[in-house]
């Protein structure tokens, strides 16, 4: 029986190492011919598949595959686009095991976070009702840290890295120029719902009165007035203060501070600004002079300060996918399991996508301190290993050199169109 080609497509925002993902996959799968015969990807994620717009990854050289571990964001392209459930518009699904059985791919990979556990288990589902069965295996990435049954995400510790970084640099900054300038420094994080990007920031403060003097989480509810109090206190303390703020930080009565009154392609509430908005709270308050920054994409694609843990699991996980796949696996997510934390060791393990798909993972009570400001050692114990090691890219004339793929289209052969 010939080998079944695979799908492969990146979900949602993208990482500084989804691209390892990618490399793990594919180069796997290379390794595997009797079993797993072309990867292609789908351009701009899973829009690829609906509207078959497939990359043949074969065309791609070994050399250029393996600088995909050096190269941040998505490599074929990514997209916000949530599929409906199976009840709302089954069209969707069904064009999907169309395009695959068109071009004979029995395994799909997808790469993403919470969402795409949620497509990849309802696609699962639908192939085996439809008698084309698919093994679908998702694989998980995520800068926010929020996916259940894994004990981090790929795609995290990097951005954790980044975050304790910035902040930890911002802080020497601010020191130097307290007395007659700047008094508050405030950095905002991504990070919805859950505070773990926050969290990371703490990593920098190693004593009282380091870097970062107050961190604001999701998971607690935001006090106007307890937290001046707490940037005054700092400021007399330690003649400056520095923030990490996440955000998804949520007054008392459930909004966010930063809503900005529109939504995304998931639904989600559209946020932006929370920086600027405590930024002029203190100053209509306090009166204290200010600065803010806000890091969104800057952290997410920093691959010039990758985690070495992040990127060694993120190339891992993409190989278990191909892995289990070729063992006869589907219906599943490959997770990262944690056997240690000094000496920190892990291993790969798996979960159902029934337990997986639309569950978010948020920051445990005991991983913050009881004020809601800081960090636990708990917290640092955990996060402390997923920022750990170095893995710089190549530079060449004082620039990371990363890399860009040909993505050569496959020839259509359903002969039909799909209107997204």
């Amino acid at each position: 029986m010939a080998a079944k080609n695979a799908f492969y497509a990146q979900s949602g925002g993208v990482t500084a190492v989804i691209n390892a993902t990618a490399c793990g996959i594919i180069e796997t799968a290379r390794k595997h011919p009797e079993q797993i015969g072309k990867v292609y990807a789908g351009r701009n994620g899973i829009i690829g598949a609906l509207t078959e717009d497939l990359i043949d990854t074969s065309a791609e050289s070994d050399a250029d595959i393996a600088a995909l571990k050096n190269t941040p964001a998505g490599a074929f392209g990514s997209c916000r686009y949530k599929l409906k459930s199976l009840e709302e518009n089954r069209a969707q699904y069904e064009r999907l095991i169309e395009v695959f059985k068109a071009h004979d791919i029995g395994y799909f990979f997808y790469n993403g976070g919470g969402d795409s556990a949620d497509t990849c288990h309802k696609v699962s589902q639908l192939g085996e009702a439809m008698g084309y069965p698919i093994q679908a295996i998702h694989v998980p990435k995520t800068m926010d840290n929020d996916l259940p049954h894994t004990d981090c995400c790929p795609g995290f510790g990097s951005v954790a890295k980044y975050t304790a970084v910035s902040i930890r640099e911002a802080g020497f900054d601010l020191a130097s120029m307290a007395l007659t300038s700047t008094k508050v420094f405030i950095l905002e994080v991504m990070g919805r719902h859950a505070g773990w990007t926050a969290a990371a920031g703490g990593l920098a403060a190693e004593k009282e009165g380091d870097d970062p003097h107050i961190i604001l989480f999701p998971e607690v509810v935001f006090d106007q007035e307890k937290f001046l109090a707490r940037v005054k206190e700092c400021v007399d303390s330690y003649g400056y203060c520095t923030i990490v703020a996440s955000e998804g930080i949520k007054n008392a009565e459930g909004k966010f501070v930063a809503d900005a009154g529109t939504t995304d392609a998931f639904g989600h509430t559209q946020l932006g600004g929370v920086a600027q908005t405590l930024a002029t709270m203190i100053k209509s308050s306090l009166g204290l002079k200010y600065h803010y920054a806000i890091a969104d994409y800057l952290m997410r694609s920093a691959r010039h300060i990758a985690s070495g843990t992040d990127l060694e699991q993120a190339y891992a996980v993409g190989k278990a996918a191909v892995e289990m796949a070729a063992a006869g696996k589907g219906g599943v997510m490959v997770s990262i399991v944690r056997e240690s934390d000094e000496p920190y060791e892990w291993s790969i393990g798996e979960a159902p996508l029934d337990q997986v798909a639309n569950v978010e993972k948020k920051m445990p009570a005991d991983f913050i301190t009881g004020d809601g400001f800081h960090i636990t050692d708990a917290c640092r114990r955990y996060l402390a290993p997923l920022i750990a090691g170095e893995h710089y890219p190549e530079y060449v004339n004082g620039l990371p050199q990363y890399v860009k793929l040909k993505n050569v289209a496959v020839p259509k052969k359903t002969g039909k169109s799909f209107e997204i």
